[in-house]
């Protein structure tokens, strides 16, 4: 364990800076690519640099950098900074092992950042990591992080870079103990407003027990990035990858645990989506979402909860979004930075209420009109899945169990109907000062009714389910998928005993 810790005061990036220079066990070497040179910059201003930097060095021509560190199929990527962070600590050791390493720690921090060009419309982002020691001689560790940049101009996006850099060196060797109190330094004197972090990545013995996947909601949950996404094996995954250029059908829900109704809204949804024709011949992507704050019960982040959500969607070969969007459109906007192609989100009718819930837009100047502008205007599509009277009547009763006794309203949407009538978004009912806007909505195809569904399904709750399983009754599997039953079965999720 590193001895040499610091006060938990806030600190200036300077003083961050110099607090290292000033640390006689720390030695290393600065390889920056693209707009990123302003991270050494702070250490040489700080003071006492000679005592940490062995070399810096800026390749800016690709020749020159292929040659370096070997090509790569794009220059800012994580595959860069890799090879990039893999030369420059072999180069540590190779050269100065035997005279120093007895009693230095070597790091080598790497970046290869796109900021705005002087042609702007850019996209802004970039990568950046440290290799690093914690004791001398010991094995290395590692840290890497994807970065956007939200200042307007070049030479603000440069500054945030190098302040960027200089709290994740500065966090590799003093908070490598505390990885979540590490993640919030990241925007220290600089902001989550100016950079988001997206994702990151430890490795290493200093981070033994460290699960990257709490490591990225930590991001989500403390501000630094609005969502982080997650491959149908659990691994997190780049959004600007995944969601490049494709169609995108997402659906939102709690899937604690996810059922067969989540996945037959898939399946009803999707096989409308595909028949669009821009989407047709295109690539498509699909998405289960979950907010934030269904993750968040009496203010803690219940993390083993979180894993078996990941873990149970992933089962049954789907993507997992965790954001902090509570607002449809902030979603689909979300999407908007890596596509501009059709979006459709899939939902119950029980979620199509509260869209059109005004409460819930009572901080735009617009309200629900401007909500709505935001949600329908580049291509987007809600698929309504259905419910029968009596499944929304215990929705509400739910939701009452759920708010201690609270009044729940059951207003025009309960009142006077059979318990059979099925509900669709084409005879759903909503307040009375709503509804030609919701017929606009519904006659221009912006709000579409799945077609195709079981019927046997549509008196499913998750709320059921986790009971049955907590009184181990096995009528549950007739509800979950089955890769998710053996998946439940096998790790023993969500109360599940053998």
């Amino acid at each position: 364990m590193d001895t040499h810790s610091e006060p938990s005061e806030f600190l200036t990036t300077n003083r961050k800076a110099l607090t290292i220079n000033l640390d006689a066990l720390r030695y290393g070497t600065f390889a920056e690519i693209g707009a990123g040179q302003e991270t050494c910059r702070n250490f040489f201003q700080a003071g006492g640099a000679a005592g940490t930097i062995a070399k810096t060095m800026s390749a800016y021509d690709m020749t020159f950098s292929d040659s370096i560190y070997g090509k790569v199929g794009r220059y800012v990527s994580v595959e860069r900074v890799i090879k990039m962070l893999e030369h420059e600590y072999a180069l540590l050791e190779e050269r100065l092992k035997n005279d120093v390493g007895h009693e230095r720690t070597f790091f080598a921090y790497a970046n290869t950042m796109k900021a705005k060009s002087y042609r702007g419309g850019d996209d802004t982002h970039g990568w950046m990591g440290i290799r690093f020691q914690t004791r001398p001689g010991g094995p290395p560790n590692e840290i890497f992080l994807h970065t956007r940049l939200w200042d307007p101009e070049n030479i603000q996006q440069q500054h945030a870079v190098g302040i960027l850099g200089t709290n994740l060196i500065y966090g590799a060797f003093y908070l490598h103990d505390n990885v979540e109190k590490l993640i919030e330094s990241l925007v220290d004197n600089v902001g989550a407003e100016r950079i988001e972090v997206d994702l990151i990545h430890f490795s290493g013995p200093a981070f033994e027990g460290v699960d990257d996947r709490i490591a990225n909601l930590h991001l989500v949950r403390r501000g630094l990035t609005n969502a982080v996404l997650f491959s149908p094996r659990g691994e997190i995954t780049q959004p600007s990858e995944a969601l490049y250029k494709k169609a995108i059908l997402v659906e939102r829900g709690s899937f604690r645990p996810v059922t067969k109704v989540n996945i037959d809204m898939l399946k009803g949804s999707g096989a409308q989506f595909i028949q669009e024709p821009s989407v047709q011949g295109k690539d498509l992507i699909v998405l289960a979402e979950i907010t934030m704050n269904n993750l968040l019960a009496s203010g803690k982040l219940d993390y083993e909860d979180y894993l078996a959500r990941i873990d149970t969607i992933g089962a049954t070969g789907n993507y997992v979004l965790i954001s902090n969007y509570f607002e449809f459109y902030r979603l689909t906007s979300y999407f908007r930075r890596y596509t501009k192609e059709m979006i459709g989100v899939t939902m119950g009718i029980n979620n199509l209420l509260e869209v059109f819930d005004e409460k819930y837009y009572a901080h735009l100047a617009g309200g629900i009109l401007e909500s709505f502008g935001r949600l329908f205007k580049n291509s987007v599509r809600l698929y309504i899945y259905p419910m029968k009277q009596k499944a929304y009547r215990r929705y509400l009763q739910l939701l009452k169990e759920e708010a201690n006794g609270l009044a729940i309203a059951e207003d025009i949407h309960t009142s006077g109907l059979a318990d059979d009538l099925l509900i669709t978004c084409n005879n759903l009912r909503v307040t009375p000062q709503l509804t030609n806007l919701y017929l606009h909505l519904l006659e221009n195809g912006y709000i579409e009714h799945i077609r195709d569904f079981d019927e046997n399904l549509l008196e499913i709750f998750s709320k059921d389910i986790l009971r049955a399983i907590a009184e181990n009754d096995p009528v549950w599997e007739k509800m979950v998928p089955p890769a998710a039953v053996e998946y439940i079965k096998t790790k023993q999720l969500f109360g599940y005993e053998q």
